[in-house]
C-alpha cells in the first residue's frame, strides 16, 4: 500500500488534487508482486509564469522510483509523471530479470540510494551546503550500480563494490559513456 505525502509550493493541496494524485500514482503497484508498503512523496509547485512542476519519489526497501514533469497543467503533468515511473518499473524489470533469472529476482538487485542534487551554475553560494543526505551503500558490481544510476535519473552513483568491499562511482561522462572511480 502507497502512503502519500503531498506537498504544494505556490499551490493550496486541494482534495480533487489530492485524489487525482492518490488515484494515479497508486497504479504503478500493480507492477510488484508483493503488497508493498511505501511513502509516495510528491511535490507540486507552480511558478510565476503559471507552470507547474511536479516530483514523485517513492523509496521502498530495495527499489528507489523518482520521476519528474513540468507541463502548463497540473493534472497532465501528475498523467505523464506516472507514465514516466511505469516505463522506469518495466525497463529495469526486464533488464534484471535477463540478467539475474537465477538469482532472488528484482528485490535482490536494487539498492536504496537518494543522492544530493547536482547544481549546474556556478555562483559565490555555492560552496554554501544547503542541503545533507546520509544513506546505506549497498554491495553490487559496477553494471548494477550504473542500471541504478540511470533509473534515479542522475549522473553520478556511489556504492560498495561486491568483490573488493571499496566504496566505488560511477559517473556519466559528456560523451555519453560511462567512468568508474575506485577508491583506496
Amino acid at each position: 500500500m502507497l502512503n502519500f505525502n503531498i506537498r504544494g509550493e505556490n499551490i493550496e493541496v486541494t482534495p480533487a488534487i489530492r485524489d487525482h494524485v492518490e488515484g494515479k500514482v497508486e497504479k504503478v503497484a500493480r507492477y510488484f508482486n508483493e503488497e508493498i508498503q511505501a511513502t509516495a512523496n510528491v511535490n507540486l509547485k507552480v511558478y510565476n509564469d503559471r507552470q507547474t512542476k511536479v516530483e514523485v519519489t517513492i523509496p521502498m526497501k530495495n527499489l528507489t522510483l523518482r520521476a519528474e514533469e513540468r507541463n502548463a497543467d497540473m493534472y497532465a503533468a501528475v498523467d505523464l509523471i506516472v507514465d514516466k515511473l511505469e516505463r522506469q518499473i518495466r525497463k529495469y524489470k526486464t533488464k534484471v530479470n535477463r540478467k539475474f533469472r537465477e538469482r532472488e529476482g528484482v528485490a535482490a538487485y536494487f539498492a536504496t540510494v537518494d543522492t544530493p542534487d547536482a547544481s549546474g551554475g556556478h555562483s559565490e553560494e555555492e560552496d554554501n551546503i544547503v542541503r545533507t543526505k546520509q544513506f546505506d551503500l549497498k554491495p553490487m558490481d559496477q553494471e548494477e550500480a550504473v542500471l541504478q544510476m540511470n533509473m534515479l535519473g542522475h549522473n553520478f552513483y556511489i556504492y560498495t563494490d561486491a568483490d573488493s568491499n571499496g566504496t566505488h562511482i560511477v559517473y556519466k561522462r559528456k560523451d555519453g559513456k560511462y567512468g568508474l572511480i575506485e577508491t583506496n
